[in-house]
């Protein structure tokens, strides 16, 4: 689901961006140890620092890499295949040492890219900034966090393999994971992965782990698309509605709504269905080709076509994915309980055919909704660490 242009802020964490002054001093430490700064050292850290970690307050770095993805290649969309990764290392790491760090890897949701990932605001945190404090203030073993950019012209690639959009799946656990592997110190094994992401990235992760045993060893869905039937459904006739405006053209809806210097609502619900579409129902890979889950005239529910989304339901595909399921040190969901999407719903649904199938799950639920809610890295980043291989 979406991370909507049209943002609210909802109850943020404490102060997001300053360094604590225990920390500066080198007395904070947390069951990890922490980070010990001696005289002087900020000032050297920060001449080594990128600019964009010196404007985000890191103690660590952030590396902005350009990689060009095979998987991407000619896709219909005409997106490119050279994609930026941000990859996030903390102050230990020493890219001549001996030592190798395990990664977790970012996905953002709908709407989103790698830029949005390093986005700072005001009184909030992004996961750049989480994972650089908890990793400084001992709360969690240092690590390397690469966020993957999975935008398309539709808004988003959901992470799956599209004969429209291209193999985004294959792109994240072939390519990105390879590049990683070979231009950092990582421990180069499923044991030192995770991945995690919150929308659509939940629903990524989750989709990930189950198409791709193997690649990681563990992920975390925050507010993961799942249980389409309560998620997808209720946009349907709003978006038939803006469709029929432009005829049923999904070509000339798109083409108008890249003119538009402002759009409403129900344009982004309609983009965002015709990225699930692209995604769960291409028709072939010719630009706008894509099955819609509803007759465009009459707006009456298409069960042939959506059955195809459901293929890749993380709710429905629990018990033919068991194998790869039971090979995760942790699977964990959390959701608020008052998201607009019921996304609430679906993580309830996924944990509880998960562990009617015997699995452990790690649950949470919480009093919020769908935005704004990046302050739960606070809790998902220490337990994916906690669970992967360390040197």
């Amino acid at each position: 689901m979406p991370i909507i242009v049209m943002t609210l802020t909802a109850t943020a964490p404490r102060n997001p961006i300053a360094r604590c002054k225990d920390l500066c001093s080198g007395t904070a430490a947390g069951p990890f140890g922490g980070v010990k700064a001696e005289p002087g050292a900020k000032a050297a850290d920060m001449e080594k620092q990128s600019a964009l970690a010196r404007l985000m307050g890191l103690h660590g770095d952030v590396h902005v890499d350009f990689m060009t993805s095979p998987a991407l290649e000619g896709n219909a969309l005409g997106d490119s295949a050279t994609r930026p990764l941000a990859v996030y290392v903390p102050p230990q790491y020493d890219h001549l040492g001996s030592r190798r760090y395990p990664v977790l890897y970012l996905l953002h949701g709908y709407t989103g890219d790698v830029a949005a990932l390093l986005g700072a605001r005001p009184w909030e945190v992004n996961a750049f900034q989480w994972i650089d404090r908890l990793i400084v203030e001992g709360r969690m073993p240092p690590v390397l966090m690469a966020a993957v950019d999975g935008f398309t012209r539709l808004g988003g690639s959901q992470y799956v393999d599209s004969v429209h959009n291209g193999n985004y799946a294959t792109y994240t656990v072939r390519d990105v994971v390879g590049y990683v592997d070979r231009e950092y110190r990582t421990i180069d094994a499923e044991g030192g992965r995770a991945v995690l992401g919150k929308s659509s990235g939940g629903f990524g992760a989750m989709h990930l782990v189950m198409e791709h045993p193997g690649v990681f060893s563990a992920f975390a869905s925050h507010s993961g698309d799942a249980y389409f039937r309560y998620a997808h459904f209720p946009a349907f006739p709003a978006v038939q509605r803006t469709l029929e405006r432009h005829d049923g053209d999904v070509a000339a809806f798109v083409t108008a709504f890249e003119k538009l210097p402002k759009r409403p609502m129900s344009d982004y619900t309609t983009m965002e269905m015709l990225g699930y579409a692209a995604a769960y129902s291409p028709r072939s890979s010719a630009a706008f080709d894509i099955a819609l889950p509803f007759d465009v005239r009459t707006g009456a529910l298409d069960e042939t076509v959506f059955g195809r989304w459901l293929a890749y339901d993380p709710a429905e595909r629990v018990a033919g994915r068991l194998a790869a399921l039971r090979r995760l040190r942790l699977r964990y969901l959390d959701c608020g309980r008052r998201d607009e999407f019921a996304l609430d719903i679906g993580a309830r649904v996924v944990t509880q055919r998960m562990r009617d199938a015997g699995l452990e799950v790690r649950h949470e639920e919480f009093d919020d909704d769908h935005r704004n809610v990046g302050y739960r890295y606070e809790v998902s980043l220490p337990a994916l660490a906690g669970v992967l291989d360390t040197e």
